[in-house]
């Protein structure tokens, strides 16, 4: 599976002086929450249909309105939807207490951790909305939010 946002943090790592991704997300979770919030091809999309992704709840509401042309480009469906599940996972990260960014152990996948230790998938969801357009991306974070 591609990851984006691993091309962006490889790209600032210097051969051994680096760590890997799981050690990175015990030491520095903020700069992992930072890196996994970039989701450029998602921001770049939006905003080219007039959306502007402020990494709240509503602007996930804004993105389930969006016409999906990418799902006529396969490659661009699968990294689309990698990116609205990292937009997903910053989302509650950023307003849901106690939720956080862990690496899952196995596959690395990037998940996130509530409060109560429920995992949650992100990049799955993002990649059920892109590909079907469900679950909603607001819908999931409305469930997620009212526990």
């Amino acid at each position: 599976m591609n990851i984006p946002f691993l091309d962006s943090w490889r790209k600032r790592q210097q051969p051994g002086s680096g760590m890997a991704l799981p050690d990175a997300a015990g030491r520095d979770p903020e700069g992992l929450a930072e890196l996994l919030s970039e989701c450029e091809l998602l921001r770049a999309h939006a905003q080219s249909a007039g959306v502007a992704l402020d990494d709240s709840p509503s602007s996930l509401e804004e993105l389930d309105q969006l016409q999906p042309r990418w799902r006529e480009d396969p490659e661009l469906e699968s990294w689309l939807g990698n990116d609205a599940g990292l937009y997903l996972g910053t989302v509650i990260v950023r307003t849901v207490r106690g939720a956080g960014w862990a690496i899952r152990e196995g596959d690395g996948q990037p998940v996130v951790v509530l409060a109560n230790g429920r995992e949650i998938d992100v990049v799955a969801d993002g990649t059920a909305w892109a590909e079907d357009g469900a679950p909603e991306l607001s819908q999931v974070y409305a469930e997620i939010a009212e526990r």
